[in-house]
C-alpha cells in the first residue's frame, strides 16, 4: 500500500518540475529572462521583451502541456478499457485517424479551422470503431492482442495516406504541422481552442475514475455489482478518443506519451485511477514539454519536432519497461 506521504511527494515533485521546466522553456532561445523579470513583465508592468516571449513562446509551451496531458490521460483510459498495458491512442490507430481527418480539413476546408477538433474527434471515433469491428471474431469476441495488432495495421494505412497527401504538395502549412507534429508557430488562438476541449475531456476523465477502477475487475464481478460493462467501456472509450483526437488536431500525431506515462505513473503512485488520472495529466504535460524543449536546443538554431524526440527516446525506454515489467 502506497503511503499518503509518498503520493503527496510525487504530486509535489512533478508539479515543481513542471513549473521549473516552464521557466527553462521560456528562456530557451536568443532572449533570456530571469524569473523575476518574467514575473514583473507579466503581472506588474509592461516589458517589450517579456511581451515578445509571451506571444512567441508561451503558446507553444501551453500547447505542449495541454497536448501531453490529453495524450497521457487518453492512454490511461484506453489501458483501462482494453485491459492491455500496450494500449495507446497512437498504437491502436486513433491518433492517425484523427490526424488524417485534420489534414483533410486543413487542406480542403481551411476556413473550417475552428471545426477541426470536432472533425478530428469524428475521425478518431471512426478509426476506433473500425479497429473494433475488424478485431471482432464470431464466437471469440474481442481479444486485446487482436485489437492491438489490427490497430497497428490501421495506423499504418492512415499514416501512409497522410504521407501521400503531404507529398503531393497541395497541403497547407497547418496540415503540414499535423503531419510533422510541429508546434513551432502556435498562437494563443490554438491554445484557446485546445484548452476548451482538453479541460472538458480531463474533467470527464477524472469524473470516470470510479468506472475505470471497476473495469480493472473481472467482467463477471463488475456485472454482479449492477454495472453494464459494455456501456461503461463505450463511455470511457469516447472520453479517451476525445482527448487523443483534440491533441492530434492541434499538435499533430505524437507517439509514446500515452504509452509510457501510465506505466511510470503506476509505479510511482499505484493503480487507483483517482490518483492515476491527475498525476498522468501532470506527467504527460511535463514529458511532452521536455521533448519539445530538447528538440529546440539539441541542434539549435535548427529544431527537431517533439514527435521525433518522443520516438527516439520513447522507443528504447518502452523496451526497457517491457523487459523489466514481470506482468507483461
Amino acid at each position: 500500500m502506497l503511503t499518503k506521504k509518498r503520493t503527496v511527494f510525487c504530486f509535489t515533485s512533478i508539479f515543481v518540475l513542471l513549473v521549473g521546466l516552464m521557466v527553462i522553456a521560456c528562456n530557451t532561445g536568443s532572449i533570456k529572462l530571469s524569473p523575476a523579470e518574467l514575473f514583473q513583465g507579466l503581472f506588474i508592468e509592461y516589458n517589450e521583451t517579456v511581451h515578445t516571449v509571451y506571444d512567441l513562446r508561451f503558446p507553444r509551451i501551453f500547447v505542449a502541456m495541454l497536448s501531453g496531458a490529453a495524450l497521457a490521460v487518453s492512454g490511461v483510459l484506453f489501458q483501462a478499457v482494453l485491459k492491455n498495458p500496450l494500449a495507446d491512442p497512437s498504437m491502436i490507430g486513433v491518433s492517425s485517424g484523427a490526424g488524417l481527418t485534420a489534414v483533410i480539413i486543413s487542406a480542403c476546408f481551411p476556413s473550417a479551422y475552428f471545426m477541426m477538433p470536432i472533425c478530428a474527434l469524428v475521425g478518431g471515433l471512426l478509426s476506433f470503431i473500425l479497429v473494433y469491428v475488424l478485431s471482432f471474431k464470431t464466437g471469440k469476441g474481442l481479444s486485446p492482442i487482436r485489437i492491438l495488432l489490427v490497430g497497428i495495421a490501421v495506423r499504418a494505412v492512415f499514416d501512409g495516406i497522410i504521407s501521400a497527401l503531404d507529398s503531393m504538395g497541395g497541403t497547407t502549412s497547418s496540415a503540414t504541422s499535423v503531419v510533422d507534429a510541429n508546434i513551432t508557430m502556435k498562437t494563443w488562438s490554438d491554445v484557446k481552442l485546445l484548452s476548451i476541449y482538453v479541460i472538458i475531456g480531463l474533467v470527464l476523465a477524472f469524473g470516470s475514475y470510479y468506472l475505470c477502477n471497476l473495469l480493472a475487475l473481472e467482467d463477471r464481478t463488475a456485472r454482479s455489482l449492477g454495472i453494464n460493462v459494455n456501456h461503461v467501456r463505450i463511455f470511457v472509450s469516447f472520453i479517451a478518443v476525445l482527448l487523443a483526437s483534440i491533441a492530434t488536431a492541434v499538435a499533430g500525431v505524437i507517439s509514446f506519451v500515452g504509452l509510457i506515462v501510465p506505466h511510470i505513473a503506476r509505479l510511482l503512485i499505484g493503480a487507483d485511477h483517482k490518483k492515476l488520472i491527475p498525476f498522468s495529466a501532470l506527467f504527460g504535460a511535463l514529458l511532452l514539454l521536455l521533448a519539445d524543449t530538447i528538440g529546440r536546443t539539441i541542434c539549435a538554431p535548427y529544431e527537431i519536432s517533439a514527435s521525433i524526440v518522443m520516438a527516439v527516446l520513447g522507443g528504447p525506454f518502452f523496451i526497457v519497461l517491457l523487459r523489466t515489467n514481470k506482468k507483461i
